[in-house]
């Protein structure tokens, strides 16, 4: 990994204490939208890592409403691969297939269309950031409901302290910069 590129990276995400609610400490990625080189340079780090770690061809990236739509086409363009959008429920046309997960504050579901993959196609899960791992475990969940073989999830950003990684076990999981 090109340490510069990391660093840069790293520079754009900036925290506020406090928010959305006192003890939260939100890492904010807006700065790194912002800045088209920091921004390329995430996209060209999270390209690199899935060129080094599949020998498999991957078949499509899926990105997990809303974030992970900011970071799983260009992904998907530079590695000259599909990208299927993960919606929140009621949001896509056609049929779906949902998948219902707990939250700290309740339910969610999340819906892809019935025939976004078919049987055996290589899936990797995109986001902007880890925390308690409950949308990523239920989207790998979704996929593989559709037979998908789902390589890896992957994120911009991980929150170590929540342990959302040890909640996607056994699914490979990386992601560029740790925040515990």
């Amino acid at each position: 990994m090109a340490e510069s590129q990391l660093q840069l990276v790293a520079r754009r995400v900036r925290s506020f204490p406090d928010f959305p609610k006192p003890g939260i400490l939100f890492r904010d990625i807006s700065p790194l939208l912002k800045d088209p080189d920091a921004f390329k340079a995430s996209i060209e780090l999270l390209a690199d890592h899935l060129r080094e770690s599949h020998e498999t061809k991957i078949d499509y990236i899926a990105g997990l409403d809303a974030r992970g739509f900011l970071f799983g086409p260009p992904l998907a363009q530079k590695l000259g691969i599909g990208f299927v959008p993960i919606r929140k429920r009621g949001k896509l046309p056609g049929p779906t297939v949902s998948t219902s997960y707990s939250l700290e504050y309740g339910q969610a579901e999340l819906e892809v269309q019935e025939d976004a993959i078919e049987p055996g196609q290589k899936v990797v899960i995109v986001d902007d950031l880890l925390a308690t791992g409950g949308t990523m475990s239920a989207a790998c969940k979704l996929l593989q409901s559709l037979k998908a073989d789902v390589l890896e999830g992957l994120t911009l950003l991980e929150l170590t302290s929540l342990k959302g990684r040890e909640k996607l076990a056994p699914m490979p999981f990386f992601s560029l910069l740790q925040y515990n």
